[in-house]
């Protein structure tokens, strides 16, 4: 490993009392800003009546999350580029600095359209949080202790997942929607302030002053920004085949070319051709781009499936979906001693062909069948996702050395988002076509999760839900198989790891 790597370790990982508290106060402040992160969509969602009660614009909040996604996505190639030539911590701050002023002008906002823009300013911080305490969680840890750190992030990520929409209900409930933003602030600050204080990056020794790509920057927000609003609101505010959809997707394909065209002139390019010429890099961007499409499936279609069919109260049908980030941290932490005795590309085929499998046996649960059935399903779904996510973003980062691991993390996660993104237009389409085609007319899934407020759910919606929801499991399946032949096809047998 480079001598970059050998001084950012030992600036941070020395065994002496001292260090060994610096190191403790990073890794709290990593936790911190990824909780940040991890709540900021589940703690909104539950407070939108209150929001649109109080500003209105229900025509359009649904760009609260819209917004904030697309900037999180679009700026991650960038932050992981800048982190690479200018060092993990002012990246960090600025973007953590950048969220909580996002948060704070939310709290304030005036209507609709503020908030939106507002959310949006949180998201470019967002981007920079999520790619930087990935890309620190690496360089903190050498390669034989990075699962401590890593499974201490996801189960941030899974209490975050459980917690916030509790946390949000009583906030808009009991304290009013705008301390749902400013509820960031001190937790920010503090994380903030340990940021600034305890971590410490070495000093660099530059060949040659860095040179931003800020063309490749703007080019690569432009097409982010364009194919991703075309995904979230095709079929939504517009169907697919209309002129909007189309000028959009045809617009995002034209970028592609820019953004192509902007990199391969670029001496310091946002997005280098190695990240996907290196055969490791690659197999993992695709394997997790997979990841995000099939996470769509439970995360977006379970709950509604546990209320309509199942019969479910709202919290038993969010409690059906949180158990599977009970098993994936578990695995996760776990995941070490497998992959330390086959590798990190066996292992994690056998977690992806094992959620493969579950995913497949969904549609075969019996209807409408007991609660137990999809819970344990998720549980095992969970602890399968856990063994093949942690392996795959532990053994890619270990294959480069810090000046290239921001913009390798920064990948991985754009990748990742991307393919959530485009899961939930083509699962949704998926969904809203069976309906359609059971139940006749303009039916969707929208309609049928506002009639869930009507009372009892009709016997031919219940089947046509259902059905619905077994043909996006089986599209989540081939997404996971599709996963499963990248690694084994495109991934080495060995991931050729640098030695520290």
């Amino acid at each position: 490993m480079g001598q970059e790597d050998t001084d950012i370790r030992a600036s941070v990982t020395d065994k002496r009392p001292r260090d060994t508290r610096r190191r403790g106060a990073v890794v709290a402040a990593l936790m911190l800003a990824m909780a940040l992160a991890a709540l900021d969509s589940t703690i909104v969602s539950t407070a939108v009546p209150q929001i649109v009660g109080d500003l209105g614009g229900f025509s359009y909040f649904s760009w609260l999350f819209s917004g904030y996604l697309l900037a999180v996505t679009v700026t991650l190639p960038v932050y992981g580029k800048l982190s690479d030539t200018f060092g993990r911590k002012p990246v960090l701050i600025v973007g953590a600095a950048l969220f909580l002023l996002g948060s704070l002008l939310c709290a304030v906002a005036w209507n609709m359209p503020a908030l939106i823009a507002f959310r949006i300013v949180q998201g470019l911080g967002g981007g920079a949080l999520q790619g930087t305490v990935q890309t620190l969680a690496a360089d903190l840890y050498p390669l034989k202790d990075r699962p401590k750190i890593q499974s201490k992030l996801s189960t941030v990520w899974a209490v975050s997942a459980v917690a916030g929409p509790g946390i949000g209900g009583l906030l808009a409930a009991y304290a009013g929607w705008r301390w749902i933003f400013l509820v960031n602030l001190p937790v920010g600050a503090v994380a903030l302030w340990l940021i600034v204080r305890y971590l410490h990056e070495p000093a660099r020794e530059l060949v040659r002053r860095p040179r931003i790509d800020w063309a490749g920057a703007l080019a690569v927000f432009a097409c982010g920004g364009v194919l991703i609003t075309a995904l979230v609101q095709g079929g939504v505010a517009w169907p697919w085949l209309s002129a909007p959809s189309i000028t959009l997707f045809a617009t995002g394909l034209a970028l592609v070319g820019v953004v192509v065209l902007v990199e391969r002139r670029a001496a310091e390019p946002i997005i280098p051709g190695w990240v996907w010429r290196r055969r490791t890099i690659a197999a993992v961007n695709l394997a997790l781009g997979a990841l995000g499409l099939l996470m769509v499936a439970p995360t977006v279609f379970l709950p509604t499936y546990a209320q309509s069919v199942l019969g479910l109260a709202p919290v038993a049908a969010g409690f059906v979906l949180s158990v599977w980030t009970l098993t994936w941290p578990v695995s996760a932490a776990l995941s070490q001693h497998v992959y330390r005795r086959i590798g990190f590309r066996n292992t994690s085929m056998i977690g992806i062909g094992t959620a493969t499998l579950i995913l497949f046996a969904f549609p075969f649960l019996p209807y409408p069948g007991a609660a137990w059935q999809p819970t344990l399903l998720m549980l095992l779904l969970g602890a399968a996702l856990g063994l093949f996510q942690l392996p795959l973003i532990v053994g890619v980062q270990s294959t480069v050395g810090w000046s290239e691991r921001g913009t390798t993390t920064a990948s991985v996660l754009f990748c990742r988002q991307t393919g959530q993104t485009i899961g939930a237009s083509v699962f949704g389409a998926i969904a809203n076509g069976v309906l359609a085609a059971r139940l006749g007319g303009a039916s969707d899934l929208d309609a049928v999760t506002r009639g869930l407020d009507a009372g009892a759910v009709p016997e031919a919606t219940r089947r046509a839900v259902a059905d619905a929801v077994h043909a996006v499991y089986l599209g989540a399946g081939g997404a996971a198989a599709l996963a499963f032949l990248v690694l084994l096809f495109m991934a080495p047998r060995r991931f050729p790891v640098l030695k520290e």
